[in-house]
């Protein structure tokens, strides 16, 4: 049996399919934290990248494979979910219930090029933006509580608030 088959009688079971997803983060020059949103191929809705896992792969790797595919993105995965959500995806003629596992997805650079660049179209926001703009309400909770934990936790490593920039060196 197909995937596309097997998706459609595990969704007639009423089963949600499983997605995996990268929550694309980087910090600017200026030390503010900002997020990847990226328009969907079919329907060019803003989402984050995302796709269906990978045999024989983790779930944590198929995200990292899938922001490098539709958005060129290289970086540092966290390995443990950072949450999850649940959309409804039309399938041929009918919609179905899609349980979307998120990672982590620190960038460190982005290539030149990549499979889908011609097809999304990509913008950096801050969290509280791209909370807004994605429409699945749970994934813009989602990515307002990451972005409150990454804030804390550079908060403790830096001792500066967000965008205090970096320490200047004293002069005497």
């Amino acid at each position: 049996m197909d995937k596309v088959k097997q998706r459609k009688k595990r969704a007639a079971h009423g089963y949600p399919l499983p997605q995996v997803a990268a929550l694309a983060y980087r910090w600017s020059e200026a030390g503010r934290l900002e997020m990847l949103v990226l328009s969907s191929r079919e329907t060019h809705r803003p989402v984050i990248p995302k796709g269906w896992p990978i045999k024989g792969r983790k779930d944590w790797k198929s995200a990292e494979i899938e922001a490098r595919q539709e958005a060129g993105l290289v970086g540092q995965v966290i390995r443990k979910r950072a949450g999850q959500y649940r959309y409804w995806k039309r399938i041929d003629r009918q919609f179905v219930l899609v349980q979307v596992s998120v990672y982590l997805l620190e960038v460190k650079r982005q290539l030149d090029d990549w499979p889908e660049r011609n097809e999304r179209v990509l913008i950096w926001l801050p969290p509280e933006d791209a909370a807004l703009l994605v429409d699945e309400t749970d994934l813009g909770a989602l990515i307002l509580d990451v972005a409150r934990d990454l804030r804390r936790q550079r908060d403790r490593v830096t001792g500066l608030p967000e965008g205090a920039g970096k320490p200047v060196a004293e002069t005497t």
